[in-house]
């Protein structure tokens, strides 16, 4: 498995169990209807921690574009492998959400509402206010890369068995703390990915994919995870010195 196809399986597993979780929790039907944000906010962590399990060993399963970005912003890879995981992870997210779609094909068909629909692929804010929904946004994936790089320091000596599991709780963290404004993206391939799959796949009575919105999930954390990592790295640069 070459660095590319990591990115692609690491980035599908994240949204297979996501997305999925999210589709359990509000589509008609489903055993876990009803489950609530702890449920969404526990299956997005484990969904995380699977992914960086599976796939972290060959690409440091990276498996966010504004993780790539945050690392390339700090000089720890080069522009070409950068493209190459944000191509591969955009690619993950889009397959990962059709796995969703057909192991949720009939429970799409029983449900009515159409925001629940698009709610399984995409985010959406609570309150509709682009500048402080950018903020928030930005916010959330500052928080991902300081934790990211914290976690992965080798001063703290868990980033062998242990790191994706802490990547996870991390995950997790971050959607009980600041998911409820945006829904927590963090992730540009993670909401543009599926988003562009919401729009293209035959789901019965579905509603438009807010494109105007969807810049917001990846400007956002774009900007964040480049902010995270500098600002990271500039705070405790000298203690790893």
């Amino acid at each position: 498995m070459n660095t590319f196809i990591a990115e692609i399986v690491g980035t599908m597993i994240l949204i297979l169990l996501g997305d999925g979780v999210v589709a359990n929790v509000v589509l008609s039907k489903n055993k876990g209807e009803g489950g609530g944000w702890i449920v969404i906010t526990a299956g997005w962590g484990f969904a995380v921690a699977m992914a960086v399990y599976v796939t972290g060993w060959v690409s440091g399963a990276h498996i966010n574009p504004a993780v790539t970005l945050g690392f390339l912003s700090i000089g720890q890879m080069s522009v070409g492998t950068a493209v190459m995981y944000i191509i591969g992870q955009f690619i993950g997210a889009f397959l990962g959400a059709i796995l969703v779609w057909l192991a949720y094909y009939k429970h799409f068909e029983a449900t009515d509402n159409a925001d629940l629909k698009l709610a399984v692929f995409c985010t959406a804010p609570a309150i509709r206010n682009s500048t402080w929904n950018l903020i928030t946004e930005i916010i959330g994936t500052m928080m991902l890369l300081w934790g990211v790089l914290g976690i992965f320091n080798a001063n703290n000596g868990i980033a062998g068995g242990m790191g994706p599991y802490a990547v996870g709780i991390l995950v997790f963290a971050i959607g009980l703390s600041l998911g409820g404004p945006t829904g927590y993206a963090i992730n540009p391939a993670r909401d543009l990915g599926p988003r562009i799959a919401h729009f293209l796949l035959p789901i019965p009575g579905k509603r438009d994919s807010d494109w105007g919105y969807s810049w917001i999930p990846v400007v956002g954390p774009a900007i964040g995870g480049i902010i995270g990592a500098v600002t990271y790295q500039f705070l405790f640069l000298p203690f790893w010195s």
